[in-house]
């Protein structure tokens, strides 16, 4: 239970800072290259695989 936990807060603190680092840049290029990285992290948040 607490590993699940902890899986979770950290799979939330990688996503905020993708969220954030896409807010930040500046390049259309770099933003669609965060939002392709980002899409796991937010599936698994989700509970979907």
């Amino acid at each position: 239970m607490i590993v699940t936990v902890l899986y979770y807060l950290i799979t939330a603190a990688v996503a905020a800072l993708l969220v954030a680092n896409i807010v930040k840049s500046r390049k259309w290029q770099d933003e669609v290259l965060y939002v392709i990285v980002l899409i796991p992290f937010l599936l698994r948040l989700l509970r979907l695989k």
